[in-house]
């Protein structure tokens, strides 16, 4: 595995929501949004994560995104640009999309749908890492992409990948998290994809957060990964059960569906807007959401509309 600097690839990566305005891609107010992650102390981006609903995009609205992302972070952080398809060729062309924009790191989900065998899922990432020197972590989701990624696996694709630095584990297994770092060691990242585990997993030695949750609270999810790193375990605990509702809240419907709700009751977005098939939140739940922001203290705070 390569060597990265101590503090790279560690911290809140939060991966920032697509807004559209009237069906387009609005990357002014993806820019925004990238500078206020900064702002509020994130350590790092994510661009066209999960939360970014990547699949309703077309490639070159992702490279634009990517873009976009690395130009707004201006080096002020890092950005991870999710070039992660369900086709190796569309994989191929946003791993060079992303490259092209200066992007730091990519992040590589496992392909959706197909179902491949394990063989085949060594041979992808042995692949795509030999077409980069960027560092590439794989993004390990079941839950949406309908494969698991198996320890020897991933054994089998770090000894011939040598820029495998991590990964993003999605899926409520604290064991495998274990089995990864004892196998890999503290250096390999692994970035915690499920909001319940943001705690135990960084307690147990995970290096950072790609937590949907970041979209809404990026200081309070920053603060939880660097109270628990710096070993204040009280404060890290403290913070998992503030930030405990708005985790369970990110899920009450298909993510991000929740989540760009939030953001526009917020004032941080003007309208809560998806493509097809995705869907706004129904009434029924907006009334939940707005008890829960409500609960937060996060309605009461007055933050300021982004302008267009």
């Amino acid at each position: 595995m390569i060597k990265l600097e101590k503090d790279f690839l560690r911290g809140s990566y939060p991966p920032v929501i697509t807004p559209f305005k009237k069906g387009a891609v609005d990357y002014d107010k993806f820019a925004e949004l990238v500078d206020h992650q900064i702002r509020e102390g994130s350590h790092g981006i994510l661009a066209t994560g999960t939360s970014g609903e990547p699949s309703t995009l077309t490639v070159e609205e992702r490279g634009r995104l990517y873009k976009a992302a690395v130009d707004t972070a201006a080096g002020r952080v890092p950005v991870v640009a999710a070039t992660g398809s369900q086709s190796h060729a569309e994989t191929v062309e946003l791993q060079k999309l992303a490259e092209q924009a200066g992007a730091d790191a990519l992040l590589i989900v496992t392909p959706y749908y197909l179902r491949p065998p394990q063989r085949g899922l060594v041979d992808y990432y042995i692949d795509l890492g030999r077409r980069t020197e960027l560092p590439i972590m794989i993004y390990h989701i079941p839950g949406r992409a309908a494969i698991s990624l198996q320890l020897d696996t991933l054994e089998k694709i770090a000894e011939k990948t040598p820029n495998l630095v991590g990964i993003k584990h999605a899926v409520n297994d604290l064991g495998f998290a274990s089995e990864m770092l004892a196998r890999f060691g503290f250096d390999f990242r692994v970035f915690v994809g499920l909001e319940d585990l943001s705690f135990p997993m960084l307690a147990i030695g995970a290096s950072g957060l790609m937590n949907a949750v970041g979209n809404i609270a990026p200081r309070k999810v920053a603060q939880l990964y660097e109270k628990t790193a710096q070993g204040a375990l009280e404060e890290g605990r403290r913070l998992h059960y503030e930030l405990f509702e708005l985790n369970q809240a990110v899920f009450f419907d298909t993510n991000p569906i929740p989540i760009k709700y939030m953001m526009k009751r917020m004032g941080l977005l003007h309208e809560n807007e998806h493509r097809l098939p995705m869907a706004p939140a129904t009434k029924d739940l907006e009334k939940r959401l707005d008890e829960v922001l409500r609960r937060a203290g996060l309605l009461s705070q007055n933050v300021k509309a982004v302008s267009t």
